[in-house]
């Protein structure tokens, strides 16, 4: 097939962030498939070809620390180039792939198929508009109702609707819609990331160590994670927590760790300096604000977790929460009580032998469920029609919670 992609933030590991789109295009490729991808970009301008993926770049400046109006020039500014783009190339294929966030791509989706008959899948990685609704953004009434009938039109003409987690799926499937809902989470590249899982005991010389990879923004929380450093901190506890990433709140929270002899603040790496820095790690931390919308979704970092083979530790709850308890792999805490953080690694800290079975099941899941090349073969076979492999009890736990 000759396959549209469409990607607002499309990144490959050179560039680092979420590598998703490039996986499952390269997959495409690797298949067969033709694969142009329309994407933008902070700085480049132009077309080159990406391991096989023709990829069209617009220069269209994004960051998380943009305000609401800026944000939306941004999300507008791409709809209207990769429209000007599909006037010259849509007819040449057989598919669109869109994907979402922004909703805004549901905008080119739903063009795409009107002007040039092209039909879509629509994958969906954040439940727009619920989220910034829930969060504050968006507050007139009018504004709220006519973008929930723009999403609802998304799922009910696209040809398939990919959602990127169990709870997606369930909200999308709640309302009336004709289109099939699939799951393809996000990928463990377990061929990238070694475990390094071992014995260990852990104190002044060596401490046990938490990473954090990912936005510092108003949505990831990162303030229950700098509470639960400055109880280590006071306590002398043995542990070292690395955080790396960028967005609005990064100057905020190197300020306030700023004295933490335990805590090293780290700028954005691409996906190489990720994986020197979280194979270090014996546990990592996963942090969203606790709003129901929020812990829907399909976070990348809980999969380069669990294909290092690390603790997953927590401050939200949702299907995530659910399937590290589940699977004894890690565990929760109220982002609020900073304490209750300290009391559940301390079981890790005294029993070695319990941490490395828990970081051991992190692998296990990673191989079993969320393998990259399981989730490419799981986009071919819903490209082909084909009816999914049956699935083990456990398996069903995992896709439902």
């Amino acid at each position: 097939m000759k396959i549209l992609y469409i990607h607002q933030y499309f990144r490959t590991p050179d560039e680092g962030g979420c590598t998703r789109s490039y996986h499952l295009a390269k997959g495409l490729v690797n298949q067969g498939h033709e694969v142009t991808m329309i994407t933008a970009h902070n700085q480049f301008n132009g077309s080159k070809d990406v391991d096989g993926i023709k990829v069209h770049y617009f220069k269209i400046p994004y960051a998380n620390h943009f305000g609401f109006l800026r944000r939306i020039m941004a999300y507008f500014s791409f709809v209207k180039k990769t429209l000007r783009k599909a006037r010259k190339i849509a007819t040449n294929f057989d598919l669109a792939y869109v994907m979402t966030t922004p909703l805004t791509t549901g905008y080119i989706a739903l063009k795409l198929k009107s002007r040039y008959h092209l039909p879509f899948y629509f994958e969906v990685g954040d439940l727009w508009p619920d989220a910034p609704i829930k969060m504050g953004a968006i507050k007139s009434g009018l504004i709220k109702n006519w973008l929930y009938q723009f999403e609802h039109k998304c799922y009910t003409e696209a040809e398939k609707v990919i959602a990127l987690s169990p709870a997606i799926r369930n909200y999308i499937e709640s309302s009336d819609i004709r289109s099939k809902v699939h799951v393809i989470t996000n990928l463990s590249d377990n061929e990238f990331f070694d475990s390094n899982i071992k014995m260990q005991s852990f104190g002044e010389h060596n401490p046990f160590k938490i990473g954090y990879f990912g936005t510092f923004g108003a949505a990831n929380n990162l303030n229950s994670l700098v509470k639960v450093a400055q109880l280590a901190n006071s306590q002398n506890l043995p542990l070292h927590i690395t955080m790396m990433g960028d967005g609005a709140h990064f100057e905020t929270i190197r300020s306030k760790t700023s004295g933490l002899k335990n805590v090293t603040v780290l700028p954005f790496g691409n996906s190489y300096k990720v994986k020197e820095e979280l194979e270090k790690q014996d546990a990592v931390y996963i942090s969203f604000e606790n709003v129901e919308i929020l812990n829907t979704g399909s976070p990348n970092k809980l999969f380069d977790g669990l294909a290092a083979g690390k603790l997953i530790t927590l401050n939200f709850g949702g299907w995530v929460r659910n399937l590290v308890e589940r699977n004894d792999c890690g565990f929760y805490h109220d982002p609020d009580y900073p304490e209750e953080y300290l009391m559940n690694l301390q079981v890790y800290l005294d029993d070695p032998a319990l941490l490395r079975k828990a970081q051991n099941i992190s692998k296990g899941l990673a191989e079993k469920y969320y393998d990259k090349n399981l989730q490419v073969n799981k986009l071919i076979k819903i490209l082909n029609n084909e009816q999914q492999l049956s699935i083990s009890d456990s398996e069903v736990y995992i896709l439902t919670a």
